[in-house]
């Protein structure tokens, strides 16, 4: 069995899912959609297809730590949707700092061990 999608079925997946989304949110009765944006591919997937509603999307960095190529790959990727559509909005909340006091809660053998 090949895994080898055609132009025309991929192009048909996405509409699929982006008419899956504007319904579900349409149904739900929400306005929009909100996307922790990470750099990585399953946050740019996710913000891509939701953007392509035409609902309001706002992508939100909210970095923990993060390695710098991860934050400009973040900030690259919400650049070329804010381009692409004028329905995505953005914003940045760091929360190192609320990590850094998250780990002050938790046991110093958890934490050792698991948080660092």
């Amino acid at each position: 069995m090949s895994n080898t999608f055609t132009s025309k079925q991929l192009q048909e997946l996405n509409t699929y899912i982006v008419n899956w989304l504007h319904d579900y949110a349409t149904k739900a009765n929400v306005k929009g959609f909100v996307a922790g944006i990470s750099g990585g591919i399953d946050s740019a997937l996710t913000s891509a297809l939701c953007a392509q509603t035409g609902l309001p999307t706002w992508c939100v960095e909210m970095p923990i730590h993060q390695v710098a190529s991860h934050v400009n790959r973040a900030n690259e990727h919400i650049d070329q949707l804010k381009k692409r559509f004028s329905n995505v909005k953005n914003t940045r909340v760091d929360l190192t700092p609320v990590f850094e006091q998250f780990k002050t809660q938790v046991p110093a053998s958890v934490n050792d061990s698991t948080l660092d």
